[in-house]
């Protein structure tokens, strides 16, 4: 017996799993639930110009979302879902929301941009700058700058003569962004907003003022309310559902593959962790179909393994030694494993290519899954088996459930 290869063997196994109960309650706790799993509802918006003869562009829908996403936060609605769909629709979703009427009402407004004097009065809205103007630069010393343009140069010649050594603050609806001074009085309809701004602050107020010059009007197309009732009750039988099958399929693998089996039973186990860990980094939203998607990569975890120990089965059944068979076994199944896993990725990048919402949802998750599975399911399970073999503890074809009558002589 080979006692490195099994207490390596070991020692993996115990940070795994010392790893998995340390760090599993707190990605429970903090994973995201979905609407349909936390109560909530979900909009989708048909985005239209305000102005006549105006037409819906890929950056003022961006920026449409991005201003929805804002109120809703604003709104004390924990991590919105706002997504672009298709060239004029804006997919929201809120969850854990009980004034959904007051909601509603509040994120559909249109952005207002305007320019107000110290008084407050609006000297300019949005509308008053020309489309797509609004560039960042850079002045003498390097630091970032906004040129912008107007379309009627008698009124802003008229604005900066009124509030000349003024601040000419800018709003979005309530919230003011910035307050710089006129320095002069500007006559041919055009200005710089310099400050103590970073490139990203002056890009991000350069892109509000492309939006206000842009404004769109939001209508509902489709909404959908899930009472939070309801959305726990799903929660509540799915997990259950998941935790039963799972069980099961461990039974299995254990009984059928004996050494094998507790191998994958491992890597089974870690590859259901490594995917928490996924969605706690990227700050992914747990919904049913995401649900679906990772049960369905647990069989093709399962999968796997059954088409790398069935492979070695009938290795060893053929005469050949245990770690003979498992070096035939191992690399003659593992194209199988990876035609199977590719062709399941490339229909899973076609979906969220095509497709919106939660089946965009569902191959994201679904092309996540896979990847983790080829790493515990593939990689990992063929070090830990290896180990095991090599260690020459478990020499018996019986341990990898072959019986000594199947077996054929060379």
């Amino acid at each position: 017996m080979d006692i490195k290869r099994i207490v390596a063997f070991f020692g993996i196994v115990v940070i795994v799993f010392a790893s998995i109960a340390v760090t599993s309650p707190n990605l429970v706790k903090n994973m995201r639930l979905g609407l349909d799993l936390k109560g909530g509802f979900e909009i989708l918006y048909v985005a239209t110009p305000i102005e006549a003869g105006k037409t819906v562009t890929k950056d003022s829908l961006k920026q449409t979302a991005t201003s929805l996403e804002a109120r809703a936060n604003k709104l004390g609605i924990a991590e919105p879902d706002v997504t672009t769909e298709g060239t004029d629709r804006i997919r929201v979703r809120l969850a854990g929301v009980s004034n959904e009427e007051e909601v509603r009402k509040v994120i559909s407004k249109p952005a207002e941009l305007s320019f107000r004097g110290p008084d407050g009065t609006k000297e300019m809205i949005g509308s008053d700058f020309v489309e797509n103007a609004a560039k960042v630069g850079f002045d003498q010393s390097n630091r970032p700058m906004i040129s912008i343009e107007v379309k009627d140069k008698e009124k802003f010649k008229n604005v900066t003569q009124k509030l000349l050594q003024q601040p000419l603050a800018i709003y979005l609806d309530e919230t003011q962004l910035s307050a710089p001074i006129v320095q002069q009085v500007l006559t041919d309809g055009k200005a710089t907003i310099t400050g103590n701004y970073s490139y990203d602050e002056a890009k991000k107020l350069a892109d509000t003022i492309n939006l206000g010059a842009l404004p769109l009007n939001l209508t509902e197309k489709y909404v959908q309310s899930v009472g939070a009732t309801l959305g726990q009750l799903s929660l509540q039988e799915t997990v259950k559902a998941g935790l039963i099958g799972s069980i099961l399929i461990l039974i299995f693998m254990l009984a059928l593959y004996r050494i094998p089996g507790v191998v994958a039973s491992i890597t089974i186990i870690t590859y259901g962790w490594l995917l928490l860990v996924v969605f706690d980094w990227i700050h992914a939203a747990l919904t049913l179909p995401g649900i679906a998607a990772f049960i369905l990569g647990i069989g093709m975890a399962v999968d796997a393994n059954i088409i790398t120990y069935e492979r070695i089965k009938e290795e060893i059944r053929s005469g050949k030694s245990i770690l003979s068979s498992l070096r035939s076994g191992s690399k003659h199944s593992f194209r199988t494993i990876m035609d199977a896993n590719i062709t399941n990725v490339i229909a899973g990048f076609v979906l969220y290519y095509i497709g919106n919402g939660a089946i965009r949802g569902f191959a994201l998750i679904n092309m996540l899954s896979i990847g983790l599975s080829i790493i515990t399911n593939v990689f990992l399970a063929r070090l830990l088996i290896h180990l095991l073999v090599r260690g020459n503890l478990f020499k018996k074809p019986a341990y990898f459930g072959v019986k000594e009558a199947e077996i054929r002589e060379l």
